[in-house]
């Protein structure tokens, strides 16, 4: 029977999600886990790669298995033997068709900044103190995203994706306020808000491809790139020619931003 398991994570400590030789990561906390409850070895499959640090929240994923615990009992056995930095939130059968990355319709993520040192949001947020930061601009550019294009400019090099077109509904720089934190969130001296988010969402998502497009709009926010010179990154779904002979490619894009601030914030099926 396949079963599904919905979890939350911290990125810190573990090479991402997916098994590497040698390397501790989530996915290989999690097969170990169930493998030791279900006294056989059990295969987990995620919906999708993270990178080294990145997080996630309502993380899904699946594993097939005859007859393991009930499935509160379950949840609670695995939360009992996993590392602190992973929460099973729930466990349940699926239909036998289900599979976590390829029946996924659409993923959304948060990248998550600050613009004042704030030791209270470090630890999951991105410290951007630039004197200016212009967020309209930003906006601008991040609603160009939207729409099924060729994002291989924003593909870390070496990947190994069948194709690099993604369709992206929705891209938007927004401020928020943290529960906790060391500032007023949204002061009233004219300096603007003080912690911000991006959030994106789209079918599916490069590897990189969001810490590298974050990256990008903050060179756009810094007046360091055009939204023109931006909007050139963004090619054409149809584009036939291969990476290598593009001339826009990832080194023409900006530096990815690290992954501790980033978090998968929902998978809809």
């Amino acid at each position: 029977m396949r079963y599904f398991i919905r979890l939350s994570y911290s990125g810190a400590g573990f090479h991402g999600w997916q098994v590497q030789p040698g390397e501790e990561s989530i996915q290989a906390a999690l097969e170990k886990a169930l493998s030791t409850l279900l006294r056989t070895k059990t295969a987990v499959t995620g919906a999708g790669r993270t990178d080294t640090g990145v997080n996630a929240i309502g993380y899904i994923a699946h594993f097939d298995a005859d007859n393991p615990p009930d499935a509160r009992v379950l949840t609670y056995k695995l939360n009992a033997i996993l590392p602190p930095q992973i929460a099973v939130l729930e466990t349940g059968p699926a239909d036998e068709s289900f599979h976590a990355r390829f029946s996924a319709s659409r993923r959304e993520y948060n990248y998550f900044l600050h613009r004042v040192k704030d030791p209270f949001v470090d630890a999951f947020s991105y410290m951007c103190a630039y004197p200016s930061l212009d967020f309209g601009l930003m906006n601008e550019a991040a609603s160009l995203l939207c729409g099924t294009h060729d994002f291989r400019c924003f593909e870390k090099t070496g990947s190994d994706s069948r194709t690099s077109v993604c369709t992206v509904f929705s891209a938007e720089w927004k401020p928020y306020g943290p529960s906790v934190c060391a500032w007023e969130p949204f002061p009233d001296d004219g300096s603007g808000p003080r912690y911000w988010k991006f959030e994106i969402a789209a079918n599916r998502f490069l590897r990189n491809m969001v810490r590298a497009v974050t990256g990008t709009l903050i060179e756009v926010g810094r007046g360091k790139r055009s939204v023109e010179n931006f909007a050139s990154l963004i090619l054409p779904a149809d584009m036939e020619t291969s990476q290598a002979d593009t001339p826009a490619a990832r080194c023409a894009a900006g530096e990815s931003v690290p992954g501790k601030a980033l978090f998968l914030s929902g998978i809809e099926y």
